[in-house]
């Protein structure tokens, strides 16, 4: 049997707000909620689950692969709606994006307050 990814659960302050956020950002329509999840369906059928739990949030890391052309798109979102983005994990960058490991990538933070990273090419 081979492994895949399968889903998520997104902590998040508001579940419907951060799962309309990501629906715009990478341009994906209204999927199937269930329980205390506002589900966001993405290729290969990954869910990122979306639920607002009763304890302080911690950051968390999450980085999506995207083509060339969502690329721009996402960064024109992120940059139309004056988030602020890096070229860097460290925060170092800001207003720019780089072109580690053969492809472009920028990072920003999400509503919840998670770090969101955006790339064109797999790190392997």
């Amino acid at each position: 049997m081979t492994v895949t990814f399968n889903h998520t659960i997104i902590a998040s302050k508001d579940k419907q707000a951060s799962a309309a956020f990501y629906r715009e950002l990478f341009e994906l329509p209204e999927a199937p909620s269930w329980g205390p999840f506002v589900n966001v369906l993405l290729d290969g059928g990954v869910l990122l689950q979306f639920a607002e739990p009763p304890v302080d949030i911690q950051m968390q890391h999450y980085a999506f692969l995207v083509d060339d052309e969502l690329f721009v798109r996402c960064l024109a979102f992120i940059a139309g709606r004056g988030i602020t983005y890096w070229a860097d994990p460290q925060m170092k960058r800001p207003g720019e994006t780089n072109t580690e490991h053969g492809g472009r990538g920028f990072y920003f933070m999400d509503p919840a307050g998670h770090g969101i990273e955006i790339i064109t090419r797999p790190y392997l």
